[in-house]
């Protein structure tokens, strides 16, 4: 199902090696019906459809869903999730999002997105909550009215969409009541303490971050409305949810990771309703994200005493210098705490002696220019909050950063 625009611009030229597409629906904005060969017209089927219909029955694993991983680190995988998954989403709105039954929510995530999907639309259905779509791109006025008039309660956005709402600075906040919010909530890559703080400033609510992954399905770690926020942290576990820090042993065993603060991978113990039951074609990549009674995340993390996860980057993301192990987020955190910076994005740039040194990508806050002065500016700056190791080498300005449609910044397309 799509509209004729993107049937003819994205389907159409790929039709006769599609043999499993048995019908395209297309559907108009204008209402008027479609007339496009090989295709049928929704409305239309629509008006001579039978009102009556019974709901065929589905067994609590039969597939409901294909979602694509965003693809920041390598080719998107296709990951089936089945009709059980809806008893997650359903619970972790309540636990991990706070929903009431006279909330106003708005999960600002593309609806063909995971999130979208998954807490933009089930969630909110499920628990009967009033629930906002806005189809047009982001722009910031925009979002305020919404937020005002709409008297949204209950906001789920993500990192990429906070920063770009910091770049605009609290100014234009105050000229809209935003009375009616009591929680926000982030998820789509992890948010750094600066965001956290900045709602603080700026809506006089701190955003929850959470945790979890088209695999998952769900949120799985989560900063729930009663906990004690930590910038940085993803939070605890969602009940029902075990996750632990393991080590990956060459025998395909883990070793779990007892010690608080140490960095490894972080593992979930399978069995919660949103599970993915494989990739889609792929089932020996799906055998291998489990080992040890775990399903490996791919993600490297730390656990503190209090039980908070911390977030460290992706295992594929991880920098190697001079014998250390570097997570992108830290150093990216840390130079987003400096007043000129929007956005930054870190990789591992090839070096003969170090094997990687630190290069970092900065995106400027309106007001700032990209001068050497406040290259080396920024590279003191970091350097004296990170040590010499952590911190990066190279500083170069980029504006726009790469990312993907769901907002993660693409390293992997970071120029080195």
């Amino acid at each position: 199902m799509t509209t004729q625009l993107l049937y003819q611009r994205k389907v159409e030229l790929l039709r006769s090696s599609l043999p499993s597409v048995e019908h395209v629906l297309l559907v108009v904005d204008d209402q008027q019906p479609t007339n496009v060969p090989g295709t049928l017209d929704f409305r239309t089927l629509m008006a001579q459809a039978n009102p009556q219909f019974t709901i065929g029955p589905t067994d609590p694993e039969d597939v409901a869903l294909l979602h694509f991983t965003s693809g920041t680190t390598g080719k998107p995988k296709g990951a089936v999730h089945v009709h059980e998954a809806v008893v997650a989403h359903h619970t972790t709105g309540l636990i991990a999002l706070d929903l009431h039954p006279d909330d106003i929510f708005w999960c600002t995530a593309d609806p063909g997105w995971v999130t979208g999907t998954s807490y933009g639309i089930i969630a909110p259905l499920t628990n009967g909550v009033t629930s906002i779509v806005d189809e047009a791109d982001f722009d910031m006025e925009r979002w305020y009215r919404i937020l005002q008039e709409q008297r949204v309660s209950v906001w789920y956005t993500a990192p990429t969409a906070i920063r770009m709402l910091m770049k605009g600075g609290t100014d234009p906040v105050r000229r809209y009541d935003l009375g009616a919010l009591r929680f926000l909530a982030s998820v789509g890559e992890p948010l750094n303490p600066e965001g956290v703080l900045w709602g603080q400033e700026a809506y006089g609510l701190s955003f929850h971050d959470n945790w979890w992954q088209t695999e998952t399905g769900g949120i799985m770690i989560a900063n729930y409305a009663a906990m004690d926020i930590r910038p940085g942290s993803m939070g605890r576990p969602v009940p029902g949810v075990d996750a632990a820090i393991v080590c990956p042993r060459r025998d395909g065993g883990v070793d779990v990771i007892e010690d608080p603060d140490v960095q490894g991978e972080l593992a979930l113990r399978p069995g919660w309703p949103s599970m993915f039951r494989g990739y889609w074609g792929e089932s020996e990549r799906y055998r291998q994200c489990f080992a040890g009674g775990f399903y490996l995340t791919g993600d490297l993390a730390a656990c503190d005493r209090d039980g908070y996860f911390w977030f460290v980057g992706r295992a594929d993301d991880v920098i190697k210098t001079s014998g250390h192990l570097i997570g992108p987020f830290e150093v990216e955190s840390v130079l987003m705490a400096h007043k000129a910076v929007a956005e930054a994005g870190v990789i591992g740039k090839p070096d003969a002696v170090a094997m990687e040194v630190v290069k970092a990508f900065v995106s400027l806050k309106p007001g700032f220019e990209p001068t050497p002065q406040l290259q080396r500016e920024l590279l003191a700056f970091a350097r004296t909050r990170l040590g010499a190791v952590v911190a990066p080498k190279e500083i170069a300005f980029q504006q726009n950063l790469p990312k993907t449609r769901s907002g993660k910044i693409m390293r992997r397309l970071l120029p080195s």
